[in-house]
């Protein structure tokens, strides 16, 4: 920082170009793009859909407005926009609001260069403080946003038209920068219009006085679609000054599902012991939530987020670790047998359309069952391993449960016929051989080759 101008007349003396916001977000861009850098890294899944849209909003200098279910990235993709703004830029020191010391547009701003002309102190500003962002609910207010009449200044002797008198809100206080309003139908429609100068004409109005303020600022929102008819709407006159209206989406294969699950999982402290997570495990947390997203008895308007995803896989660790401690064991690997305990995670992410009293269980058994098998059939050809059920034809009966220690099931395979090989498939160690088993043999069950009796978390298996 030493070697930045530390004054207006330092900086003018270094040919510095202020820009606008839209410009040098496009620069930028334009930049990263020519590069081949990814633009907004940790996202996963929109390289092809909503990235391309995003990417010709911003080269099209339009202001921008996300619309998508709850856990489609909306937040993540407005704060990665940070990352497209320049590392630093200078701003008048002293002034009320980030300012170009070349072209102030504040009373204060134009009052610091006035007096000190081309000896104006200037500090530099780092993109990260450039960018704001405020939640939306029906309590706020034009103040909030905008500003409002500071009554101390006015005790002070100044008039109210005086534009000495404003204490700036939360948009002119991020001047030169981005500013994003979260769930934006929850604005209350006279606060949306008193919106509108600032997206079309970027001045501002203020208890009835017209402040001339060209604000610098990219103005981005998100919007949840069941929003317009549960809690409110975006008035027409506002979404029209939008440039683009994006929707975003869920992850649309299992594996960038998995992705965001392994990305945005707690990683947990396991003591010294040793996680070993199969693939197929992955696969069917996330095959559950595809399903629900599928299921005509959850609420699909209200979506269901991929935090689900990660909410369930991390139940799913902790209650194989929780295993791993009670047994002794040293390795923690989920199975089959663990999912039952994810399902306080699962409801807490989905709304039920059925309101009978038990229908949920009901609802959540019918989606666990469904990833299962889902994922079973990907993993095997049922005709490949059907000579395993034929083992207990003769009235041969295992036992399994949540609680049974890796020797139970070594125990299982030395029993069964023909199930050590598709278990050998199956596994990279041996203690991954417990979720083996129970795959193969669920498996089995679904495509109705074995019979189930469960009873609490214990399950036994017969012809």
């Amino acid at each position: 920082m030493k070697d930045r101008a530390s004054t207006v007349g330092e900086l003018r003396a270094s040919g510095y170009e202020t820009l606008p916001v839209k410009t040098e977000l496009r620069r930028n861009l334009i930049k990263k793009l020519k590069l081949g850098e990814p633009l907004f890294p940790g996202v996963i899944g929109f390289d092809d859909s909503v990235v391309p849209q995003i990417t010709n909003a911003l080269l099209g200098g339009q202001d921008l407005i996300l619309l998508g279910e709850r856990g489609q990235a909306k937040s993540r993709l407005v704060r990665g926009l940070v990352t497209l703004l320049d590392e630093f830029i200078p701003v008048l020191e002293g002034a009320e609001i980030p300012e170009n010391p070349f072209d102030p547009i504040t009373e204060t701003g134009k009052r610091i260069v006035t007096e000190d002309g081309e000896d104006a102190a200037i500090t530099w500003l780092h993109r990260d403080e450039r960018f704001g962002e405020k939640l939306a609910t029906p309590d706020i207010t034009i103040a909030d946003l905008i500003g409002e009449v500071d009554p101390i200044k006015v005790a002070e002797g100044r008039y109210l038209a005086d534009a000495m008198t404003i204490h700036f809100g939360l948009i002119p206080r991020v001047n030169r920068g981005i500013f994003a309003i979260n769930e934006l139908p929850d604005l209350t429609e006279r606060i949306q219009v008193g919106m509108l100068n600032v997206l079309e004409e970027r001045d501002v109005q203020i208890r009835g006085f017209r402040v001339r303020l060209p604000l610098d600022v990219f103005l981005v929102a998100t919007a949840n679609p069941e929003d317009y008819t549960n809690r409110g709407r975006i008035i027409t006159p506002l979404k029209d000054r939008y440039g683009a209206q994006v929707r975003t989406h869920y992850p649309q294969e299992i594996e960038q599902e998995i992705s965001i699950m392994d990305q945005e999982s707690t990683k947990l402290d396991l003591d010294g012991h040793n996680l070993h997570v199969p693939v197929y495990m992955k696969e069917i947390i996330a095959e559950i939530t595809h399903q629900a997203r599928l299921s005509p008895d959850i609420n699909q308007r209200s979506g269901v987020s991929v935090r689900a995803s990660v909410a369930n896989y991390e139940a799913l660790l902790a209650n194989a670790f929780r295993r791993a401690l009670r047994l002794g064991e040293k390795d923690v690997v989920p199975r089959l047998s663990d999912l039952p305990f994810i399902v306080p995670s699962l409801h807490g992410k989905v709304e039920f359309e059925a309101m009978e009293e038990g229908q949920e269980d009901k609802i959540t058994e019918r989606i666990l069952v469904a990833a299962v098998k889902k994922v079973f059939d990907r993993c095997f050809d049922v005709d490949d391993i059907e000579s395993i059920a034929l083992a207990f034809n003769d009235g041969l009966t295992v036992e399994i449960g949540e609680s049974a220690t890796t020797r139970d099931y070594a125990a299982i395979v030395k029993r069964v016929a023909g199930l050590k090989d598709a278990v050998k498939n199956m596994t990279k160690v041996k203690a991954e051989t417990p979720a083996a088993v129970e795959f193969v043999l669920e498996g089995l069950h679904l495509h109705e080759l074995l019979n189930k009796y469960t009873v609490g978390h214990n399950a036994s298996f017969s012809g």
